[in-house]
This record gives C-alpha cells, structure tokens and sequence, in this order.
C-alpha cells in the first residue's frame, strides 16, 4: 500500500501528513534489531488508512513489537508509560525528582518556600553542594499541551521567592528554576522561557536534551513501561514511592507483598533488568 498521500489524526485532533520514518525511528529507539522494525512497518502498512488516528498507529505497533520483542515494546510505549503517572500528575513529581536524584542531586517534592509577598509550594526541590534548583511539573493528558500561560505564572512566582532571598542572605543561590511538562510547550511558552532565563523540558524539548531522551540515554524507565506489571501492581508500587524500575530491582521485596508467585517475580525482575541496561 502506498502510504505517502495518508492523513494522520493526532491527539490534539490536528490532521498531518503520515510519515513512516517517524514510526521507524520510534521503533529504532526501542532497541528492536532491524528485522523486527521491518517486519512490524510491513505489518502496519497493511492495516493504514486516511484518517488513521495515531493512537491507533501506535497499539497496532506496540502489539506487533510485543510479539518479537518483550523489552522493545517496552520502551516503546514509554510515551503512555509517562501519561500513566497520572492522573494527579503527583507520581510524574517523583518520576522527576527521581531523575535528577541519578544525575546527583538530593532532592525533595512539595517544599514550602517563603516568597516576599506569599508562601510557595514547590513540586521538586533539586540541591547540590552549590546549587539550588526550583521545578515545577505540568502533567496533561494527551493532546493537550502547556502555554505561555503556565511559565508566566511559574517566573512570577519564582521571582517573588528570589526577591525574599535576596533580601535574607542565603547561602544558597537559587540558580535555575525549570517548568518540566510530560507532553509540549507552545512556541509563545519556549520564547517566554528563553526571555525570562527560565529552563523549559518537555517530552521533545530542548531538541536532544527532552524526557524522552534523558530517559533513553540514562535507561532511567518509569515502571509504567511494564509489559509484565498489572495496572493494579503498578498503583501499589507508585503509592509506595517505586517509580523507576531501577527501584524494584532495589527493593523487590514489594513483589512478594504483592503475592507474585516466584516464576512471574523473576520473569519481572528480569524485564527491570532488561530495561535498565545502558
């Protein structure tokens, strides 16, 4: 089938040019071999239609790799994975504190911070010996993305906090603040953000450095990826603070107060382990 022409339905509802390259470099960096990416898009190509929506696009291919490849499939929906923190948007808080805890920061969620007109709630306090970095995370479901709207309020709010210590003579500087957010920003929020010195990620953002490649390069996987965990096993293990994969493997023992019988535990320990290989 010539797939060329074809019109996609992305979750916002826009319509866009089909493109199998995207869906081959998505498949890519699932760690597939080049067998089962080629088997997987000649599959697909077999079930596309105009008007395909990509949500669509993406079940068909994650159950195709499921069938070749445990772990790839894996990887492959962390995209959903990270939607699954939700929907309070408090376990994507410790997903990210979890991230810049393996990059050696301390940190904690949900500080008080005096401002100089108001006290602040933090999402993720992130220090180092030196530094001092403020983030505040935005969970939205698919197809809603963040606007200029949510980094005006994070600067005015980080600038009443910089202004009260200022005034106190902390030792520590507050030296960045970051708006993480699991989906986009708009291209008003990226230039505010640029303007006003704060330091944006997102799922893409900045080109390289975004979630999806930090999570990648550092195999630091939320154990949403799970192909083996229950949704019921994976709410237990977020309530109780196990958010990476790498965190089951630490403490394993959750798994048996979950009762999974020891030939699925191992099966799921070494799906933790396939997951955090660099």
């Amino acid at each position: 089938m010539d797939v060329s022409n074809l019109q996609v339905i992305k979750a916002s509802g826009e319509k866009v040019q089909f493109s199998i390259d995207r869906v081959a470099e998505s498949l890519k960096r699932s760690g597939a071999n080049n067998k089962l990416i080629n088997s997987t898009l000649e599959s697909l190509k077999k079930e596309l239609y105009d008007g395909i929506t990509t949500k669509e696009i993406y079940t068909r291919a994650f159950s195709l790799l499921k069938k070749g490849n445990n772990t790839s499939a894996s990887k492959y929906k962390l995209k959903t994975a990270i939607y699954e923190l939700g929907p309070t948007g408090f376990p994507f808080e410790k997903f990210i504190a979890a991230l810049l805890n393996h990059s050696g920061y301390k940190t904690e969620t949900g500080k008080i911070y005096q401002g100089k007109c108001v006290t602040h709630e933090i999402d993720v306090e992130a220090k180092s010996d030196t530094k001092l970095i403020l983030i505040e995370c935005k969970f939205h479901n698919a197809g809603k993305n963040s606007d200029v709207k949510i980094p005006l309020y994070i600067d005015s709010r980080i600038r009443d906090i910089k202004n009260f210590r200022k005034n106190n003579n902390h030792k520590l500087e507050l030296e960045e603040a970051w708006v993480v957010t699991n989906t986009r920003f708009t291209a008003d929020a990226i230039q505010y953000g640029k303007c006003s010195n704060l330091k944006l990620l997102s799922w893409d953002y900045p080109k390289g450095q975004g979630l999806k490649d930090r999570i990648d390069r550092l195999s630091l996987y939320p154990i949403t990826v799970s192909t083996l965990l229950s949704e019921r096993e994976k709410n237990f293990l977020l309530s109780r603070d196990i958010v990476l994969c790498q965190d089951l493997i630490n403490d394993n023992f959750y798994l048996d107060q979950l009762e999974v019988h020891n030939p699925r535990k191992k099966r799921i320990l070494k799906e933790m382990e396939e997951l955090c290989k660099h």
